[in-house]
């Protein structure tokens, strides 16, 4: 099992994203906090499981969607660790630069 840490960027990127939702869906307000969990616990297990989409600066970087919420979810595997680096929307039409 991997360990899944995240970054300090991307955390507030997951904050800001469950808040909106959670004033803006009242018909799952949580579904942002539920579905990044969710994924953090596909990623301890499977964390090959994204697309690759990679840089030059993160060759190894990873993508996973998040269909019902439509975010992205970028991270990079290092050794036994899961680093998510950023939460994306996809509406945003290019990738972060992480």
């Amino acid at each position: 099992m991997f360990e899944v840490v995240v970054t300090r960027r991307a955390a507030a990127q997951v904050e800001r994203a469950a808040q909106w939702w959670q004033e803006n869906r009242a018909s799952a307000p949580d579904a942002i906090a539920d579905d990044f969990e969710e994924a953090r616990t596909l990623l301890a297990f499977e964390p090959g499981i994204g697309s690759k989409s990679a840089t030059r600066r993160y060759p190894e970087l990873r993508r996973l969607y998040l269909e019902r919420v439509r975010y992205h979810l970028y991270y990079d595997v290092r050794g036994s660790k899961v680093v998510v680096l950023a939460f994306w929307h996809e509406r945003r039409g290019r990738a972060p630069n992480p």
